[in-house]
């Protein structure tokens, strides 16, 4: 039985403390990337094209459109906004610095509301990671930066025959049983100054992964970051340097440098909800 009062488990509800709360998260940052000239963009809530996006497509909420051709609710913002961008605008635009401030939904009924930037035509991750660092500055929230680079564990999954998912469970007894000596110091790598000291000793084709995460954490203004070189996120899109902002098992924030269409972009999205939460408790 299900009661009029009642929501679908997953679905969102903001009413007095946590709706002002979301209200002042989203002011800020669109006021900051306003002022850093970023133009907002809202899209569709359906999609052609959410198959791209997602790494399970089981997510997807799917209904069809009067054609009958497929459609789903939007589950990920970043490849709709690229698409509409350069194959929708194309030429109406030169801008290249996006922001939106929307939900994206998941299967069964799962809500989540994101504030979300693109730069298109951009590889430096710097650009995007210094606007996301703003935002939690200006909210006063430091949780933890975490910066990795997926190139690291898809080149060393081909060399040591290891498996993604044991990099993306963090697999650490496996790594030490293999007893090679600068694979045990990029387990236990934390910070960007012992960078220097790895590099010598890793194989070439790690050395220069490893020296772009040295590149992206310097001159970074954040309080709290840490390096994690094996870390891989299962992602369709993003591609090399990545980010997630964490704090237990809570995420704040990701993101990364990808490819559309060989237009390489960078971008992030903040999760509004569970920074809603964090700043009430």
């Amino acid at each position: 039985m299900v009661f009029e009062h009642e929501i679908p488990e997953g679905s969102k509800l903001y009413f007095a403390g946590t709706a002002k709360t979301k209200r002042i998260i989203e002011t800020k940052a669109s006021t900051l990337l306003s002022d850093a000239g970023f133009e907002e963009i809202l899209t569709p809530l359906f999609s052609y094209h959410q198959h791209m996006s997602v790494c399970d497509q089981r997510e997807l909420i799917r209904v069809n459109d009067s054609e009958n051709h497929p459609i789903s609710l939007r589950a990920d913002s970043t490849i709709d906004v690229v698409r509409i961008l350069n194959k929708r605008l194309g030429g109406n635009t030169e801008h290249k610095k996006w922001f939106y401030i929307q939900p994206v939904y998941r299967y069964p009924a799962d809500e989540q509301y994101q504030i979300g930037v693109e730069i298109i035509d951009e590889p430096n991750l710097s650009v995007a990671l210094t606007q996301a660092t703003r935002i939690l500055n200006v909210l006063e929230f430091s949780p933890l930066l975490q910066i990795s680079n997926i190139n690291i564990p898809r080149i060393l999954s081909e060399m040591l025959d290891l498996t993604l998912d044991d990099f993306r469970h963090v697999n650490i007894e496996k790594f030490l049983s293999l007893k090679i000596d600068w694979l045990t110091r990029l387990v236990y790598m934390q910070h960007a100054d012992e960078i220097d000291a790895v590099a010598a000793i890793v194989p070439d084709a790690i050395k220069p992964e490893l020296l772009k995460i040295k590149e992206l954490c310097e001159g970074l203004e954040y309080p709290n970051v840490v390096i994690a070189p094996l870390y891989y996120a299962k992602m369709l899109y993003y591609d090399e340097l990545f980010f997630r902002v964490i704090e237990g098992n809570e995420m704040y924030a990701m993101g990364g440098r990808y490819k559309s269409d060989e237009t390489v972009s960078v971008g992030f999205a903040i999760y509004t909800d569970a920074l809603i939460d964090a700043l009430h408790q």
